[in-house]
């Protein structure tokens, strides 16, 4: 027991500094500009800017083209010369205040403009002055320099307003995530309580182990919502949750487990079957005055993992149990912060059985870091 205590111990240690700095990460307003996506965003935004300023500044359908070429060329390589240098900086700039990371992230660009613009200058200063270049050296590295800095400005602008909106639409999720955590049914709590009240007297060692499962489901239910675990973790939950309802249900709860062909390595967000197990309990097996067989089976296909929950109905349901969509709501929408569109939970039910498909991308530890 306490060699277990120090591991989980060691493991929420490592959990907590590895999420503290992926929390810095997601609070900095910056994106990661070495992402193959960013880059090819920032080639699309630097073309459409290079083609206005020389629908501005052309002075003919003859003129257009060759201009247009010269001013795309000098654009890119001022846009990709700066997208390296802040995607270089990034990780200084996140130690810095927001207003001074800003004011840093728009000198990068300036100093970063102004080079390319003296390099240019200086190579094309004879073969395509006629192009590009003004008479006056000053004043071509002024226009450069200044254009960057307004359109580096109003870009740096947006994306932190776009970080800000995606950043509100992730707390209001979490924060209705964690409400819907933090209400564990209650008559669980009283039934599990009155089971291990009952039998402190005539069988003490099976007392203990359901108080030993009882602290551990709570304490995963009490857990920060963003935590993710490994599968086999959340598997051992479910098992020691059946554990607890099958000393009050008897031999009216049966459980198949068949989730060999699933790796148990993979990461997932904490209690996302486990709900949908006491779901299946709640709504079915209690309802059953023989009880009945809940099937939990697994596949993996394409790198995608689906966990299949099935459990019997009563056949008579004249006041069906309500509450059931909140588990299905709470694990649908952590699956979706987890995973995004890869994450899916799908329900369907006939008059004799209840469905619930669970799927997510495999992820290991190792990827998962």
């Amino acid at each position: 027991m306490l060699k277990l205590k120090f591991l989980a111990q060691n493991r929420s240690r490592d959990g907590s500094s590895s999420h503290a700095a992926q929390q810095a990460d997601e609070d900095f307003f910056l994106p990661d500009l070495c992402n193959i996506r960013a880059v090819f965003l920032a080639v699309i935004i630097t073309q459409l800017l290079a083609f206005t300023l020389t629908l501005a500044d052309s002075a003919g359908y003859n003129d257009f083209w060759p201009r247009l070429g010269v001013v795309s060329m000098f654009s890119q390589w001022v846009a990709l010369t700066g997208t390296a240098v802040l995607c270089a900086t990034r990780k200084q700039l996140m130690k810095l205040p927001l207003a001074w990371s800003a004011g840093v992230c728009l000198s990068l660009l300036a100093a970063s403009a102004l080079a390319i613009s003296e390099i240019c200058y200086r190579i094309l200063a004879y073969s395509a002055q006629e192009l590009i270049m003004d008479s006056h050296h000053a004043y071509f590295l002024f226009r450069s320099v200044g254009i960057t800095t307004i359109f580096g400005a109003m870009g740096l602008r947006y994306i932190y307003v776009q970080h800000q909106w995606r950043r509100n639409v992730h707390d209001e999720a979490e924060l209705r995530i964690q409400a819907l955590q933090a209400r564990i049914r209650p008559h669980f709590l009283f039934n599990s309580m009155n089971t291990i009240a009952a039998m402190i007297r005539g069988q003490p060692a099976l007392a203990e182990q359901a108080v030993e499962d009882l602290a551990d489901l709570f304490r995963f239910s009490l857990a920060d919502s963003r935590n993710q675990v490994r599968l086999h973790e959340e598997m051992d939950l479910c098992r020691q949750y059946a554990r607890i309802e099958s000393l009050r249900l008897g031999k009216r709860l049966h459980i198949e487990w068949d989730l060999d062909k699933v790796p148990m390595d993979a990461m997932v967000p904490g209690l996302c079957v486990q709900p949908l197990l006491e779901n299946a309990i709640y709504h079915g097996i209690e309802g059953l005055p023989d009880g009945g067989t809940i099937n939990i089976h697994g596949t993996m296909e394409n790198q995608m993992i689906t966990i299949t929950i099935k459990n019997p109905l009563p056949k008579a349901r004249p006041n069906p149990r309500k509450g059931n969509q909140m588990a299905l709501e709470n694990t649908r929408q952590r699956l979706r912060l987890a995973y995004g569109d890869l994450g899916k939970l799908d329900k369907e039910n006939d008059s004799e059985f209840y469905r619930v498909y669970l799927q997510f991308p495999y992820r290991s530890t190792t990827s998962a870091q």
